[in-house]
């Protein structure tokens, strides 16, 4: 019994260093940059790589929710993909993006590329190979928790897990996404084009289709399926680490485009941190701050010179397609199925917090520009004219929209400098008052949609009420879970503020 509590602290210890290694790893060019060149590299040790990916989905699932059917595909698959990634690495970590050329656009590729490969490779192999040891002894702890025996049918869920974690770049071995951008315009992702429609049909009916599925689930099932949805979502949005240094994403290519300050990339960390902690301040936050963001720019994205998501199928357009889409549903989702109820006194946390959120952003926009278009390496100091040099289609970080209008509009109104820039109050405080008013829009069509809800299908919802309250006493736990789950505003879900906080929190 002690080596079996021995063995359980050692091994949420060592899968936590397993993620912490794993995610310092996405800040090297080589983690990702492998998965669009597959001809370049071992076929054997890319596919590696990638199975190796599950590993930071099962792992945390097997360990920390118990998860038998993540454990036994995580102790009788991973080790030998470990094993043989150890074995065939070949040139992998001899990636840079540094040039030995002396044009101008290849001395400003080198002045970013010496801010974005500042991890050595001797820290890079070291890190790896820890990561590797890691995971392998996770696997072994798994086996000595478990047992040898295995569930067959937990191996059916094996090809969800390569899918979840799919390098999304992949695609990118088909074609050259700089040739089919000149050729084939009709393919070009940007505002009110089909494919634009299509990504926001998509975003319905991921959720829809979501809140049937889990409607089907007791509600210990569905904490584990947005759980599992939550760390997808951390996987998926931080591999963007690695393509930002490498390939770029959007119009960014620089470390500093990783920092959390756009308004979608602190929603991951806010809606993940809420389906895992269960906590009403985060699932407040998520649904009237972070559901209407990650839902405002999928119909709108701001003026077309400010993007570049390139084709349906390149890694910008999937990445921001399926993180957006895990977003909001992880937003959204915990209200809609009864987890968590929203009332209209938890908007004034999410108002305070959207303020700071913008105030920070201001600011590290400024300080972050001001570091890039002064920052000097190998002779070569860059200015702020480099930004759209050649071959570098470099913008200001704009975190939170703060320093680049989406808006034909102007607010150039009370400037203020940070840095060598310049802001416009005016301008902040109009997108303060604007995003504002689009959370208080989505919040109106939440309770709207409730409220027709609620006219057409209240009779029928008192109709399943009574036949529920006829259900003969000797019920399974999971049936009366089932029988107590109901609609979103049906009687079951009318529960008093006292049982709703105690529930939550």
């Amino acid at each position: 019994m002690k080596i079996q509590r021995i063995n359980d602290v050692a091994l949420k210890v060592c899968t936590g260093l397993y993620l912490a290694v794993s995610l310092v790893l996405t800040f090297t060019v080589s983690d990702y940059y492998i998965f669009n060149r597959i001809g370049e590299f071992n076929f054997f040790f890319v596919l590696c790589q990638w199975i190796k990916k599950c590993g930071l989905l099962l792992l945390p699932l097997a360990v920390w929710y118990k998860k038998k059917c993540c454990a036994d595909i995580a102790k009788y698959v991973l080790p030998l993909f470990i094993i043989v990634s150890c074995c065939t690495f070949g040139s992998f970590f001899d990636i840079t993006m540094m040039t030995e050329g002396i044009t101008h656009e290849q001395q400003v590729q080198n002045v970013f590329a010496s801010i974005n490969e500042f991890m050595p490779k001797a820290a890079n192999m070291a890190l790896f190979f820890i990561a590797c040891v890691l995971e392998l002894f996770c696997c072994a702890s798994l086996f000595l928790r478990d047992g040898w025996k295995v569930n067959a049918k937990s191996f059916i869920y094996l090809p969800l897990a390569i899918v979840a974690v799919m390098p999304l770049n992949i695609f990118e071995n088909f074609f050259d996404i700089n040739v089919v951008r000149e050729t084939s315009p009709f393919l070009l992702f940007k505002n009110f084009t089909l494919w634009h429609f299509l990504a926001l049909a998509i975003l319905v009916g991921f959720t829809v289709g979501c809140y049937y599925v889990l409607k089907r689930f007791d509600k210990k099932k569905q904490q584990d399926f947005l759980v599992a949805g939550a760390i997808v979502l951390l996987i998926q949005y931080h591999c963007k680490d690695s393509m930002l240094l490498g390939d770029g994403y959007n119009v960014y290519n620089n470390v500093f485009a990783a920092l959390p300050l756009f308004i979608c990339n602190i929603g991951v960390y806010v809606a993940c941190l809420s389906v895992i902690l269960k906590k009403r301040i985060l699932y407040a936050i998520s649904f009237f701050v972070h559901a209407a963001g990650a839902l405002t720019v999928f119909i709108y994205f701001g003026k077309d010179e400010m993007s570049n998501y390139g084709i349906f199928c390149s890694y910008s357009i999937l990445y921001f397609c399926l993180t957006h889409c895990l977003l909001f549903g992880l937003c959204v989702l915990p209200s809609a199925v009864g987890h968590y109820k929203f009332k209209l006194k938890d908007c004034v946390i999410p108002i305070i917090y959207y303020c700071l959120v913008i105030v920070v952003a201001t600011v590290a926009s400024g300080l972050v520009s001001t570091f890039l278009t002064t920052y000097s390496y190998d002779g070569y100091t860059l200015a702020i004219g480099d930004y759209g040099a050649p071959g570098v289609d470099m913008s200001p970080p704009n975190y939170a929209f703060t320093q680049v209008n989406p808006l034909p509009i102007p607010f150039d109104y009370i400037p203020f400098t940070i840095g060598n820039y310049t802001f416009y109050l005016s301008y902040i405080i109009a997108l303060y008052v604007a995003y504002v008013g689009l959370f208080w829009i989505f919040t109106g069509g939440y309770y709207a949609f409730l409220a027709v809800r609620r006219r057409i299908f209240g009779g029928q919802s008192q109709k399943t009420t009574q036949k529920t309250e006829e259900i003969p006493i000797p019920l399974t736990l999971s049936e009366a879970a089932l029988a107590d789950t109901g609609d979103l505003e049906g009687k079951n879900a009318e529960i008093t503020e006292e049982n709703d906080e105690e529930k939550v929190n």
